[in-house]
């Protein structure tokens, strides 16, 4: 069954209170669904920022792209999320990762474990927030087998990394979900499956800013990283055919964007819609 499209979009501008109400309610009129942030060491937490876009829409969905999971003891995460969940009427979405950023574990006092150590924490938190709060969506982003296998086997949505270029040769992409597949065995059909566009064109060229999409595979060309499922490029229609064939192809259909790029994707949004 062809699930109905989603759209996520990554909040930046979050300096002040109207900042963040603006921007929410600018992302629900244009037709997103889910407004996210991400939980570093330095940018505002997410919590008060979610709560502050929630009070300002009606129908947008708030959640987390994506948690440190370890930088949390599951009953007290559990204790925050059931409140937002209250508070927002339902409209909460849990977002997790294993955190990856060393010096932010430094800075928190908190020791940085092993990557087999820090999935094997996030399967921790998940199980416990799927048991005390089943009604709460859980998402869970990354690529590594370890931890795509936890996601898998507990979480409802699952955040998927492009990777590399799709070739003829080699299709990255296909290759994660086939393993997410294998992983989750009878529940795969009961995923939703999560990808982060990381380039838009916005300057009506076609041609996107590929800086986003460079940070994670600076090694590759401008035309390598233009092949990878991250990067759209063309018209509006061609970003619209693009998105529909990766739902067509793959199975994804929840797409997240950032704020940068949330108004060009909008034009994409109401062409699928």
């Amino acid at each position: 069954m062809t699930r109905d499209f989603r759209f996520g979009f990554g909040l930046r501008h979050t300096d002040s209170r109207s900042a963040v109400q603006d921007a929410a309610r600018r992302a629900e009129d244009l037709g997103y669904d889910v407004l996210l942030v991400p939980d570093h060491l330095g940018a505002p937490a997410p919590f008060p920022v979610l709560a502050t876009a929630a009070m300002a829409t009606n129908t947008l969905h708030v959640g987390t792209f994506v948690f440190n999971a370890c930088f949390y003891k599951p009953a007290l995460l559990a204790r925050d999320v059931a409140a937002m969940h209250d508070l927002t009427e339902g409209r909460f979405e849990t977002g997790l990762g294993a955190g990856y950023v060393q010096a932010e574990f430094d800075a928190a006092e908190l020791p940085f474990p092993s990557a087999g150590k820090r999935v094997e924490y996030l399967a921790h938190v998940t199980t416990y927030l799927r048991t005390h709060l089943p009604q709460v969506p859980v998402m869970i982003a990354g690529a590594g087998d370890k931890l795509l296998t936890v996601t898998a086997q507990h979480a409802q949505i699952i955040g998927l990394i492009g990777g590399g270029p799709h070739t003829d040769d080699h299709d990255p992409l296909a290759e994660r979900i086939s393993f997410v597949r294998n992983a989750a065995g009878a529940r795969f059909d009961e995923l939703e499956l999560n990808l982060a566009i990381t380039a838009v064109p916005t300057d009506g060229s076609g041609m996107p800013n590929l800086s986003i999409t460079r940070r994670f595979l600076p090694e590759l060309s401008d035309a390598e990283l233009l092949k990878t499922p991250g990067a759209l490029s063309g018209s509006t229609t061609d970003m619209a055919d693009r998105i529909r064939a990766l739902r067509d192809r793959y199975g994804v259909s929840y797409f997240t964007v950032q704020q940068q790029h949330s108004e060009a994707f909008a034009e994409v949004i109401a062409e699928l819609r």
